[in-house]
């Protein structure tokens, strides 16, 4: 496979429609783009460049909540190799939260990385919210809606009835201990249903960057979309009972039997 060089990669993210001076989100599996001049920190370089210097790239660096978290030296859990690189360079700002920080270099950082409440993770006082506040876009390199943080803000306007605790260190006026931090987790496969209603409306742009597949949508086309569907169907993301998924299991049983004014 042909290594692309940085501006080939530039060329291919103005073509998809990353718009200059904007703020773009990016989830990214470098594997599905490489190869690439200069490797991961090669494609920091193209994203950077496509969006220019008034521009704000923003990748997630959430970490697996097992120790305390310093945003200065703990690093991220799966978030892949280039979310891993990009926190650590010169000038991006890195989250505060313990569990589901976000990193961000460009104007707009400050603000985007501002403290926010521990829950929920990605709810409308978080990086994914004000990335959404900010009329941004959304890049999906070489991954699919199941990786797009940014649905889990739908869930949360939407009010979704399901929510899943997990354990988080945390260290209060000196003191470490744990807390529970509710979110609307699940196993995220459901959220590929968006590909189809995006698609169908052509609010989502698809082509190549490197050699993957990549999906661009702005922000607020992904949670009005969503949103709608969860209007429909509250449970519409969570896998069927019948597919024993023990995460969406895990998060259809926290909602609880019907009510008998429900019934």
């Amino acid at each position: 496979m042909t290594e692309m060089r940085v501006a080939q990669v530039v060329a291919q993210l103005r073509a998809l429609g990353v718009r200059p001076g904007g703020v773009l989100l990016v989830h990214t599996s470098f594997r599905a783009v490489r190869p690439i001049e200069g490797g991961p920190l090669g494609l920091i370089d193209a994203l950077r460049s496509a969006l220019g210097e008034a521009g704000t790239l923003v990748m997630p660096t959430m970490t697996d909540g097992e120790t305390v978290f310093d945003p200065a030296s703990t690093p991220t859990c799966d978030m892949g190799i280039t979310a891993e690189l990009f926190w650590r360079q010169p000038g991006v700002r890195r989250s505060t939260h313990p569990g589901g920080s976000f990193a961000a270099v460009g104007p707009m950082a400050e603000r985007i990385c501002a403290p926010q409440p521990l829950s929920p993770p990605h709810g409308p006082d978080s990086p994914v919210g004000r990335v959404h506040d900010l009329a941004g876009q959304v890049l999906l390199l070489g991954v699919g809606h199941s990786e797009n943080t940014t649905l889990h803000l739908a869930e949360a306007i939407a009010g979704v009835p399901y929510s899943v605790e997990h354990p988080c260190i945390v260290e209060v006026d000196g003191a470490v201990r744990t807390v529970m931090i509710p979110e609307t987790d699940h196993c995220c496969r459901g959220f590929n249903l968006l590909d189809e209603p995006l698609r169908a409306r052509a609010l989502q742009h698809e082509g190549l960057v490197g050699h993957a597949r990549a999906r661009l949508c702005d922000s607020r086309d992904i949670v009005a979309t969503a949103v709608g569907l969860l209007a429909s169907d509250p449970l519409v993301f969570l896998c069927a009972p019948e597919a024993h998924c023990e995460e969406c299991d895990t998060a259809r049983a926290s909602v609880g039997p019907p009510s008998k004014a429900a019934k």
